[in-house]
């Protein structure tokens, strides 16, 4: 319990800041929040110092993130330096990657044997490697046959005159492969933990986010459907290939 509080309350000290955007809006404050909430997460353990060196490690993140994104346009990061930080922008990015090289090495230390352990787990585990491969299979291969399938009526589409319903549905059609990738994913990783409900929700927002109207004409419509189709086959197909192999239920 100890490594999982450490772990994910220091994340945390610097992914809510870096979220808000502070390491570009107010690094100072950034470095602060990280401080006192990775106080907070090491709090029953901080007369160890493993913790204390993680603690470490997640303020020089916070500080290199800051120094990396200062510029001349961008408010000071509240930290005095005798050494010219404030020569230019150029400056103090090297400055803000050698502060983050320090951390890397910092993390390192304070992880120590645990994350030796657990990465060479993580390796050798052959349910991992099974599930990540089927992964990378539903999301890009499913991308392939979501293509394939959606061809003909992307040609259809480009051989019709110009005008505003050919427009519309170029434009919707040209924002997809992203969301599709996005979609492919979720879908996967919800049917491969087991929660088909899940995988349902990804459906239902994708669905209002991107529904075609009726401007977009039937060509819009029926890439939509397609695609959907198609990625919900690789994802469903992968998934319970998956789990057949490392010895769970398909679904």
């Amino acid at each position: 319990m100890e490594t999982a509080r450490v772990f994910f309350g220091l994340t945390a000290a610097l992914v809510v800041p870096w979220g808000l955007g502070w390491q570009e809006l107010r690094p100072r404050l950034m470095v602060s929040f990280t401080l006192i909430y990775g106080l907070y997460a090491i709090a029953p353990y901080r007369h160890e110092s493993k913790p204390l060196l993680a603690l470490a490690a997640a303020l020089l993140v916070s500080l290199g993130a800051g120094l990396w994104h200062h510029s001349a346009n961008t408010p000071s990061a509240g930290f005095s330096f005798t050494f010219p930080v404030t020569a230019g922008t150029a400056v103090s990015k090297r400055l803000g990657a050698a502060t983050l090289v320090v951390a890397a090495g910092v993390s390192l230390l304070a992880a120590g044997a645990t994350t030796k352990a657990l990465s060479a787990e993580l390796l050798l585990s052959d349910a991992a490697a099974v599930m990540l491969s089927a992964l990378l299979i539903a999301v890009f291969g499913g991308g392939t046959l979501a293509k394939a399938a959606t061809g003909p009526v992307r040609q259809e589409l480009l051989s019709l005159p110009e005008g505003p319903a050919r427009e519309a549905a170029v434009d919707l059609m040209s924002g997809s492969r992203g969301i599709g990738l996005l979609e492919r994913g979720l879908l996967f990783a919800f049917l491969a933990a087991g929660q088909p409900e899940a995988a349902a929700l990804v459906l239902a927002a994708k669905s209002l986010a991107r529904v075609p109207a009726v401007d977009h004409g039937k060509h819009a419509s029926e890439y939509f459907l397609i695609g959907t189709l198609a990625s919900v086959i690789a994802s469903l197909v992968m998934s319970m290939a998956a789990r057949s192999a490392i010895g769970l239920s398909v679904l």
